[in-house]
């Protein structure tokens, strides 16, 4: 994996989606590739700290390379759970500077930090004072009236000289907080991904990711012609298979594309692992729903593991009989 400053590139990656990237979600998705960089949901410093849950940051060691992605505002929280973070491994700490929710912006991060940048270079700063992993920021290109090529050009100044931040994620999107929800967020602001090549260019020296609206590998393959990596969210989630060939078109590697019917066998074991300890093959199951996507009987692989992993006591037997249907079809 290319490094600059000792900070891992990541040409593709796989987006933090929140309810979706959860650690079954992230095992499936390393069956698929092993190069892609892997994301937990956003969690929250505070979700950390006083949980209940004692598992919030477990993972599967099989899931590297992973990032953990963090929201929060408090330095002294951030340099706390990026403690535990680094000592359970995991290869990169993300700071969340571009979730436009309403509860997210009440508590005083995400996206509304961007108009505080000063805040967010004593978070990272402070996780700094405590862990060598490195600590990277997916913002968006503007918040709300805040818009302006300036106004992004000060934001990324200001948080990679003062906190030597060397590493950003851009949504090409600006985040509107006034009269838009979360999902209006994705989908309603214009992307603008001359802007994010215009960072590029204007700071040469940082490692710049692109996030928003990319589908296929071939688009990915057009934009690291200008930035030096891609991040897919939403159509990786629903069309996972994308995966296998990421190694291939991605990272020029020669390595035989995985067939479904292998990726689902290597997830056996796993499933078992996770049935054997309270888990519910429905937790595991709805990340693979889109593995069939465009294929026949896509539907009724879909239609058939829904109905029927959530049922009492089902195991891998539900995914096999789905699987030898549409083998037949």
């Amino acid at each position: 994996m290319q490094k600059y400053n000792n900070i891992s590139i990541n040409r593709f990656s796989v987006a933090p989606m929140l309810g979706w990237t959860d650690q079954h979600c992230n095992y499936f998705h390393r069956r698929l590739s092993t190069k892609t960089l892997l994301h937990t949901e956003m969690i929250t410093t505070n979700a950390i700290l006083y949980s209940k849950k004692n598992n919030l940051i477990e993972y599967n060691p099989i899931e590297q390379p992973i990032a953990i992605q963090l929201a929060g505002s408090n330095p002294r929280d951030f340099a706390r759970c990026a403690k535990l973070v680094e000592n359970l491994g995991y290869s990169e700490i993300n700071i969340n500077i571009g979730c436009p929710s309403n509860r997210v912006q009440n508590a005083n991060f995400g996206a509304c930090l961007m108009t505080k940048p000063h805040l967010v270079v004593n978070c990272i700063l402070a996780i700094k004072s405590i862990v060598d992993i490195p600590v990277t920021v997916k913002t968006r290109i503007g918040v709300d009236n805040q818009n302006s090529e300036q106004f992004l050009m000060k934001f990324i100044s200001t948080v990679s000289e003062k906190a030597k931040c060397k590493k950003f994620t851009i949504h090409a999107r600006e985040a509107w907080l006034n009269g838009l929800n979360p999902k209006e967020n994705r989908n309603i602001p214009p992307l603008n991904y001359s802007k994010v090549y215009q960072l590029k260019k204007k700071f040469p020296h940082l490692i710049i990711i692109l996030n928003g609206g990319i589908k296929t590998l071939n688009e990915s393959l057009q934009h690291l012609k200008y930035l030096d990596g891609v991040m897919i969210g939403r159509e990786a989630y629903k069309n996972p298979y994308m995966l296998s060939e990421v190694e291939k078109k991605i990272f020029n590697m020669n390595q035989l594309r995985k067939k479904r019917y292998q990726i689902i066998e290597e997830m056996y074991p796993y499933i078992e692992a996770t049935l054997s300890t309270g888990g519910n093959l429905g937790q595991i199951t709805r990340h693979m729903l889109g593995l069939f996507k465009n294929k026949p009987g896509s539907k009724y692989w879909r239609r058939y593991i829904s109905e029927n992993a959530y049922k009492k006591n089902a195991g891998i037997e539900v995914i096999q009989r789905a699987l030898k249907k549409i083998q037949n079809i």
